[in-house]
């Protein structure tokens, strides 16, 4: 029989080499250091001797812990930790103030487990946060002024914080998959939300039909939301004039 405690899956060594091997130039000249799918169980201290990389792409791996360390990435802009298994973020991860996006999605954090220091970022533009098991957004995020993206889907929440949902630049905010109070409560919740930076009104005829009927079809879901909504709350109708900013764009992948 063996004895002692029975080790986790043995993950793949990542040497200074197969580091350097790694890094890639982005399309805009920024250099990433993908180490994405490559098996990795701990955090590599090799790479710190890159941290004058612009990206880190340690997504897809079997991590449980990001080491304090990573506040030696004093250039990263991009840092993508999806789908591992990380528990805790730490408190030094604030002070990567380059950071634009942070993506930790698919991993095992809590709401205790989120560093009041996340709201330190002042230059994220993108979180998410989805699929987790997050029950409670802290209401210090809505330090983030710069945030127009947030991924909060498949997690416990049950209420958004109003320093969250009122972000002055916030164009996109997932909250699918929680367990609100009702079921309409997302939608409406998202639909006040809402911003648009330019509003562009053309006629009917001027569309081609695939986009006509994505804008008739969304048109459709907008007045059933509005017929939930107090008329106190109601936005002007301007019944024959379309707005296609948001429905008009080619087969779009939704965002997550």
């Amino acid at each position: 029989m063996a004895k002692g405690k029975a080790k986790g899956p043995k993950g793949k060594k990542i040497t200074l080499k197969v580091a350097k091997n790694s890094i890639k130039i982005t399309f805009d000249g920024r250099r990433r250091l993908d180490l994405s799918k490559m098996g990795i169980t701990t955090f590599p201290k090799c790479i710190l001797k890159l941290a004058d990389v612009d990206e880190l792409d340690l997504s897809r791996n079997m991590l449980k812990k990001v080491p304090d360390s990573i506040e030696k990435f004093q250039n990263l802009r991009w840092l993508d930790l999806h789908s591992n298994q990380i528990e805790k973020l730490p408190e030094t991860i604030g002070m990567l103030q380059n950071l634009s996006y942070l993506n930790i999605c698919n991993n095992k954090l809590t709401s205790k487990n989120l560093p009041v220091e996340l709201s330190q970022l002042k230059n994220l533009r993108s979180l998410n946060l989805g699929l987790n098991q997050i029950d409670n957004i802290p209401t210090t995020l809505g330090a983030l002024k710069e945030l127009h993206e947030v991924g909060l889907f498949d997690n416990y929440l049950t209420a958004i914080p109003n320093s969250v949902a009122k972000l002055p630049k916030l164009k996109k905010l997932n909250v699918k998959r929680n367990p609100f109070p009702t079921p309409s409560d997302e939608e409406l919740f998202v639909d006040t939300i809402k911003r648009i930076e330019s509003l562009y009104l053309v006629e009917e005829k001027d569309l081609c039909h695939p986009c006509l009927k994505k804008c008739q079809d969304e048109r459709d879901k907008l007045n059933k939301l509005k017929s939930r909504v107090p008329s106190s709350l109601r936005k002007p109708n301007f019944s024959s004039l379309m707005t296609p900013n948001s429905t008009a764009k080619e087969n779009q992948a939704e965002w997550r």
